[in-house]
Parts: structure tokens; sequence; C-alpha cells
């Protein structure tokens, strides 16, 4: 399953939070697969795509990282997945 990942850097964090990506890179835990991980250029937000079989890496990668940023977590699926989903309750 897809997940987006939402992330806000404190004003207070920032420098630390920078730091610490230039340092490890942000390595993925085993049972995750990046996708893609995007920055608004000159802020202190972005977004990361990952894919994983289960809940656990991605409450690992949060709380390795809950020092610095602000996540959100929201599972996402694809258009025929939610094209089947308003199928199956809505109807043809």
């Amino acid at each position: 399953m897809k997940f987006m990942l939402s992330w806000r850097i404190s004003t207070e964090n920032r420098k630390a939070a920078a730091k610490a990506f230039m340092q490890t890179g942000a390595p993925m835990p085993d049972g995750m697969t990046l996708i893609g991980r995007w920055h608004a250029p000159g802020s202190s937000f972005g977004w990361l795509l990952i894919e994983a079989s289960e809940a656990e890496p991605i409450a690992i990668h949060a709380a390795q990282w809950g020092d610095y940023l602000d996540i959100d977590v929201t599972p996402v699926v694809e258009d025929e997945v939610a094209g089947r989903t308003f199928a199956k309750v809505y109807g043809r």
C-alpha cells in the first residue's frame, strides 16, 4: 500500500533537521520503499511517498524524525482503486 507523508519543520528545529538530513540522507527503514520525496523550495515543508505492506516501518520512520518534524501520514490509492471503490458504493 502507498502512504503519503507530509512533513513540516518548526522554525526552532530547522537547522537541526537540515543537519540531520544532510548527515544521514534520511534512509528508509526495512520494509518501506521510497517512491519519491519532495521539498517545497525555500520552505520548511515537503512530502514523501512510500510503499509498505504494513504500518510498522512508517511508525519507525516517523518516530526517528519526530524530534525535528511534524508528520502526517495518509494512505493513498490510485485513480483505478478509487474508481472501483466508488462503483461499489454508488453503483455504475
